[in-house]
This record gives structure tokens, C-alpha cells and sequence, in this order.
């Protein structure tokens, strides 16, 4: 088994462009460093789930989940979906970040559990601001049901 490795943040986002960006303005504010990057819906629920190349890796579930909708292989709808029908993650706060502003999927993601839904500005700054204010409000400010709050 390897080593324990903590992750605050599970992020999926397929696009490398958002990705600097929003992994820029986290550590800036200093949430970056527990994070996880993936590229894809599968790598997220391998990752979330300790299978394919995270299976045998310790870890806990992340305090929060940042998925992008349209992702390859699986979207984040299908990854939320998954989330909710875990029974140790059904707790974990989902924040969908995604460049869709359809009624259609916004409305589909708190149906199926989604705490969050942000449409990432077009801008880089004006995303990297707002990346910023939501890990600081889901990580520092807001309480889950482990913390004894």
C-alpha cells in the first residue's frame, strides 16, 4: 500500500487552459496544495473510489469535489450521480464549474445533488477571482458533517 496522501480538492477538468488558471488562483489563496487534478470522469471516480491507477493508494475523501460537466469518457453528471450512490461520499460538497450556462444542465445537477453550480466567466481573471472566493468559502467557511460543526 502506498503512502497516505490527503487531498483537499478533487478537481476534473478536461480543458488545460481552465485548469492553470484555477489551479493558479487556489494557490495563490493558499488551497492548492492538497488538490488533485484529473482529466477526465473516469479518473475522477477512479480516483474518488481507490480504483484503476489510485487502487491500494490511502487516502480520504476530498472535502470538496470541482467538476467540470462536458468532461471525456464520463461527464460530471454521470461522476455527481456516482457521488450521491456512494454512501461514503454522499456528504461530499460537489461544485459544478463549467462553462454551460443551459437551464437543462444546471437544472439536472441540483437534481441530482449538486450543492453548487458556477458558470466559469469567459474572462481569466474575473474565473480566477471567483475560483478563489469558492475554495475559500467551501474549504475555510463552510462545515461538514466530520468537522463536529
Amino acid at each position: 500500500m502506498s503512502e497516505f496522501r490527503a487531498v483537499d480538492i478533487l478537481y476534473a477538468e478536461d480543458s488545460v487552459t481552465d485548469a492553470e488558471v484555477t489551479l493558479r488562483a487556489l494557490h495563490k489563496v493558499n488551497l492548492g496544495n492538497n488538490l488533485l487534478w484529473v482529466k477526465d470522469g473516469l479518473e475522477a471516480l477512479d480516483a474518488l473510489l481507490g480504483r484503476g491507477s489510485y487502487a491500494g493508494q490511502r487516502r480520504t475523501a476530498p472535502r470538496l469535489a470541482l467538476l467540470d460537466l462536458k468532461m471525456p469518457k464520463i461527464d460530471g453528471l454521470d461522476v455527481l450521480r456516482t457521488i450521491r450512490a456512494t454512501e461514503r461520499l454522499r456528504s461530499l460538497p460537489v461544485v459544478m464549474l463549467t462553462s454551460s450556462a443551459e437551464k437543462a444542465d444546471l437544472v439536472a445537477s441540483y437534481e441530482l445533488g449538486a450543492n453548487s453550480y458556477i458558470v466559469k466567466p469567459v474572462d481569466s481573471t474575473r474565473l480566477s477571482d471567483e475560483v478563489a472566493r469558492l475554495g475559500y468559502y467551501w474549504l475555510l467557511i463552510n462545515r461538514l458533517p466530520e468537522s463536529g460543526s
